[in-house]
């Protein structure tokens, strides 16, 4: 289905690199604000950079597909080495696609996960690909991304679950 992810899980985080090489998982495509890093505090860049060693070090490779710009996420990702698509234009699957491609990956090794049903996981759906849902990292959203949370609850009370989605621990299918 379009928006529904096939994993709901707390946090980005809580994704073990042993439990994904068991899925044949070679690379995860995140988001970036509210789901590697707060978008509005910056003090989360820690725990990205060691969620990546620790994906690097089982031979997982973590990008980022955001739609913001180059700079804006060159910013916060160069420092840490960490791979990524700017303007990528989720919904659409062509940033996803195009980098799974180039990475010469097939659509079951990469696993898509993001805080948003409308942009992250509709993309990921579209693209193929395993696609986990995260709660946002903090409970306040950019000004455009509000929008799209309105929207949200009227996909969620479509898709029956007009009290929102259970998140656990690791991954289990949802």
């Amino acid at each position: 289905m379009l928006f529904r992810p096939k994993y709901t899980i707390n946090t980005i985080y809580n994704l073990d690199p042993v439990k994904l090489n068991e899925m044949g998982i070679k690379a995860v495509f995140s988001d970036l604000d509210n789901t590697l890093l707060a978008w509005n505090k910056f003090e989360t860049a820690k725990e990205m950079d060691n969620f990546n060693k620790k994906l690097a070090k089982a031979g997982i490779k973590l990008v980022v597909i955001s739609n913001n710009n180059a700079k804006r996420v060159g910013k916060v990702l160069n420092p840490y080495h960490i791979d990524f698509v700017a303007k990528s234009r989720k919904p659409l699957p062509f940033a996803i696609t195009r980098k799974r491609e180039e990475m010469k990956l097939a659509k079951d090794q990469v696993m898509m996960v993001g805080d948003q049903l409308i942009t992250d996981m509709q993309a990921g759906n579209l693209a193929g690909v395993e696609t986990v849902l995260v709660k946002p990292l903090v409970e306040t959203d950019k000004w455009n991304t509000r929008i799209n949370r309105f929207f949200e609850k009227i996909i969620y009370f479509f898709l029956g679950l007009s009290h929102r989605v259970t998140f656990k621990e690791n991954l289990q299918n949802g």
